[in-house]
């Protein structure tokens, strides 16, 4: 779903969220419906960022740099199974690099997984996705990552080791990311499918140890729901995607 910088933001949500709604109603209740919405999320918020940041300053984030990755992340369900899939069917092969996936991301959950944001920030841990600087999971990332985007580095860096530093993010970023995964989210509660916002140490740790976590999302269970953010009131989102029409 593409908009031009003409829409409104409830027309782009609405529509997206419409689209979103077809492709789970075409979908529903097969195993690749997890990996249909994460694409359709993700080609969405890459067609829309290019559209709204035309004529904003270069971006210095291409990947190379983990710096942000001591924040605490959050991501819908679909995003969290793309994630565990990408785990169940890599960690062999990650392991026979010395590169324990299962046990790191385990470690993480207990580590931080109960973390504020603020909290998260302070602990200085770094995601256990992280190897030599770099995402070995970049292609599946959340739109959570997709979408925190910075202008300069060095600051980004600074920022990241704890200093009292402004750190020039881009906007448009942040705003079509929350744009996008509201209006998934809108969709998922409409279909009766759990739909929360999930810290992303904790709800990939629970996906990884139920052999059937995604068979009971799909049955319109929450096996996430430990790993909930505290900060997002399912009720007061409800409300707000009742009141724009989602």
């Amino acid at each position: 779903m593409t908009v031009s910088r003409d829409n409104s933001p409830s027309d782009f949500f609405r529509a997206t969220s419409h689209a979103f709604g077809e492709t789970i109603g075409s979908r529903r209740g097969r195993p690749e419906l997890v990996a249909l919405l994460c694409a359709q999320a993700f080609d969405g918020f890459t067609q829309n960022v290019a559209i709204q940041a035309e004529g904003e300053p270069a971006l210095a984030c291409h990947g190379e740099c983990a710096a942000c990755c001591r924040l605490r992340v959050t991501a819908t369900a679909p995003e969290i199974f793309l994630l565990a899939r990408f785990v169940s069917v890599n960690a062999a092969a990650f392991a026979e690099r010395g590169v324990m996936l299962l046990k790191r991301i385990a470690d993480a959950d207990q580590a931080i997984g109960g973390l504020s944001e603020a909290q998260r920030m302070s602990a200085q841990y770094a995601c256990p996705l992280i190897e030599g600087d770099l995402c070995i999971a970049y292609k599946v990332r959340p739109l959570a990552c997709r979408g925190h985007a910075a202008f300069d580095k060095a600051l980004c860096v600074a920022a990241a080791r704890g200093e009292a530093v402004e750190t020039p993010v881009s906007a448009t970023h942040l705003f079509v990311r929350s744009i996008v995964q509201n209006a998934l989210m809108a969709a998922l509660r409409r279909a009766g499918l759990a739909w929360g916002l999930y810290e992303v140490n904790g709800a990939l740790n629970c996906a990884l140890s139920a052999p059937d976590a995604l068979e009971q999302w799909i049955s319109g269970q929450d096996p996430l729901a430990r790993a909930q953010i505290a900060d997002f009131d399912l009720v007061e989102a409800g409300a707000l995607f009742d009141a724009v029409g989602a």
